[in-house]
C-alpha cells in the first residue's frame, strides 16, 4: 500500500516553536529536538496503524479507518476523537491544537502540522531505502 513502511526522521522545520505553541513542556522539547523518531505505518485499504517510536523505547500508536471516527492520541499524550480523511492522496486529521497532513513524496513520508501561527514540516526517509552510513 502507499503509506506502508518504516520511516526515520531526516529533518524537521520549526520544531521548537511549534511544539512550544501546542503546549509541550520545555524539558520534553529539549529531549525531542535531536531524537530520530521512527514512524511505522501499516495500511490495509482504508485501515491504518500509525506508530511513533522514540529512542527512549516509548511509542505511541493510533489506529484509524479513513472516514470513521477513531480514538486518537497527540504526541503530548492527550486523547481525543477524530475522523481521519484521505484528500488528494494525503492522510488528513484535525488534532486538538493543529491540523495534520501526511503524504508520500519521492519515497519519503512528509508530515505537515499547521495551526494559526506555526507550521512544522517533518521529512522521514523510508527505513528500507535510506543510505546507511
Amino acid at each position: 500500500m502507499a503509506f506502508t513502511g518504516r520511516y526515520e526522521v531526516e529533518s524537521e522545520d520549526n520544531y521548537d516553536a511549534f511544539v512550544k505553541y501546542i503546549g509541550i513542556p520545555s524539558d520534553i522539547i529539549e529531549k525531542g529536538r535531536n531524537f530520530k523518531v521512527v514512524t511505522e505505518v501499516a495500511q490495509n485499504g482504508n485501515d491504518f496503524v500509525w506508530t511513533q517510536i522514540y529512542p527512549t523505547g516509548q511509542s505511541m500508536t493510533n489506529k484509524f479507518t479513513i472516514g470513521k471516527e477513531a480514538d486518537m492520541e497527540t504526541m503530548g499524550g492527550k486523547k481525543f476523537k477524530a475522523t481521519v480523511k484521505m484528500e488528494d492522496g494525503k492522510v488528513v486529521a484535525d488534532f486538538p491544537n493543529y491540523h495534520h497532513t501526511a503524504e508520500i513524496a519521492g519515497g519519503k513520508l512528509v508530515e505537515v502540522k499547521t495551526n494559526t501561527y506555526k507550521i512544522s514540516t517533518k521529512h522521514s526517509q523510508n527505513y528500507n531505502t535510506r543510505t546507511r552510513k
